[in-house]
């Protein structure tokens, strides 16, 4: 069990345009540093999100980073639910997206994976990860693992959507991930919210992605600070008393 930790809560967002991302960047500004934006692209998935919802909204990636207005000090990072080739990833590097996240379900090769990551990389990301669905085996990372800066694991059953069920099944995963990799940086993507958080993070969790019950708080800042401060319980051993 860790007794020192420092889990990060960070908000999503499910966009539909680039004024979307921008207007949603405000709102979390005052209290995360960071953005995790889905992208969906209507076929890995069967949600299609931008900037797969209309034929030239992928063009708008070429110049992201300097038409986009986001709050200074906030950064994105981009879930890509997506077949994302070299060049999908590439674009989202070069937009000024500072981690990128793709799916193991993907990409079929490992060779392939491998350097698409390493092109992401080199294309400005500064950590790239890979995405694993709740029933994908966690042994399928083997071969790539030493190529990955986290592993971002799915706490629900249907991805594409906010609001879907916590799975139980992830705090097993998480458990055994962790052990697995005990200094690896493990994110935990659906479902998460103060009923969910604590346990994750006890079971090895580092980054706890946000959601719906952020999306739909009449203050989202108070929700955020609640979920972080719940989060920081499962920081401590059981039967720990916190001031």
């Amino acid at each position: 069990m860790k007794y020192l930790c420092d889990p990060q809560i960070i908000p999503s967002v499910v966009p539909l345009d680039v004024a979307h991302i921008e207007s949603y960047g405000t709102l979390v500004a005052g209290y995360a540093k960071w953005l995790h934006v889905d992208i969906d692209d209507g076929r890995f998935e069967s949600e299609t999100t931008w900037p797969f919802r209309q034929p030239l909204q992928l063009q708008e990636l070429d110049t992201f980073r300097s038409a986009t207005s986001l709050p200074a000090g906030l950064f994105l990072e981009a879930h890509l639910m997506a077949y994302a080739t070299i060049e999908l990833g590439e674009k989202f590097a070069r937009a000024g997206f500072k981690r990128l996240t793709v799916h193991r379900e993907a990409f079929d090769d490992d060779d392939a994976l491998r350097a698409a990551l390493s092109a992401y990389k080199s294309a400005g990301a500064q950590e790239v990860g890979l995405a694993l669905k709740i029933d994908t085996p966690l042994s399928s990372i083997e071969e790539v693992i030493d190529a990955c800066d986290f592993i971002h694991l799915m706490s629900i059953a249907d991805i594409g959507l906010q609001g879907r069920a916590f799975d139980e099944r992830a705090l097993s995963r998480v458990e055994e991930l962790h052990a697995m990799y005990p200094d690896l940086m493990v994110c935990v993507d659906g479902g998460v919210s103060e009923a969910t958080v604590e346990e994750l993070v006890r079971a090895g969790a580092n980054r706890l992605i946000v959601g719906h019950v952020l999306a739909e708080s009449p203050n989202p800042e108070k929700t955020y600070a609640q979920i972080h401060e719940r989060a920081m319980r499962g920081c401590a051993p059981l039967g720990a008393v916190l001031s």
